[in-house]
């Protein structure tokens, strides 16, 4: 099984770091294969709604979202860190989500999801939030742990401080793992939910 982590910092071993890698040594530990990358520092522009990818399968914009497709796309589960910047996810790393969940259209139902969110100290829960919604429209299972995923702290040496936080991260991916494990019996033996066509309804007045 493996385990795909975004660090969407800019600092690659910075406190958002600190928090994925406790999380990657317990998956290692539990025979997880994982595969952490840096995000934060790359250019990355937003989605543009040009629809391109409707036809080809891939952003018109090939830059990391087309690197990372694929890695998501064999992935067992997906973890997104992100620092905190007024009360919401790194704009790097909100844009390359919003091109790869809506580009990517292989079948993301039942790979596992978890977010952790990294601040001095505010704005934990609000960026928790947001990073939970690529998964809930997806159809893929959140991973919870003990406490809103998050650690605190300026710069990696303060979030080895943050002792209740990483064991949160601890737990997290303990929880994690149980739970990708569970749902690949339960693939086995019963296979997926059934999906209806998709239905879209636009409100309009």
């Amino acid at each position: 099984m493996k385990v795909l982590l975004l660090n969407g910092s800019p600092h690659p071993k910075g406190s958002t770091y600190t928090a994925l890698h406790e999380m990657e040594k317990i998956f290692q530990e539990n025979g997880i294969e994982t595969e952490l990358v840096t995000v934060g520092s790359r250019e990355i522009r937003g989605c543009i709604a040009c629809g391109a990818c409707g036809r080809t399968g891939k952003c018109v914009f090939d830059d990391l979202v087309n690197e990372i497709a694929p890695k998501f796309a064999e992935a067992d589960g997906l973890v997104l860190g992100s620092p905190v910047y007024y009360a919401s996810a790194n704009g790097t790393l909100t844009a390359l989500l919003d091109r790869l969940f809506y580009s990517s259209h292989f079948d993301k139902t039942m790979k596992v999801g978890a977010c952790v969110a990294s601040a001095r100290r505010g704005g934990l829960t609000a960026t928790f939030d947001q990073l939970n919604k690529y998964f809930t429209i997806s159809g893929m299972p959140v991973a919870s742990g003990q406490y809103w995923n998050g650690v605190h702290g300026s710069n990696a040496a303060d979030a080895e401080q943050d002792l209740e936080g990483m064991q949160m991260m601890r737990t997290l991916a303990r929880n994690m793992t149980f739970l990708m494990k569970s749902i690949a019996l339960g693939k086995e033996a019963f296979g997926l939910p059934e999906k209806e066509p998709k239905t879209f309804t636009n409100f309009i007045r």
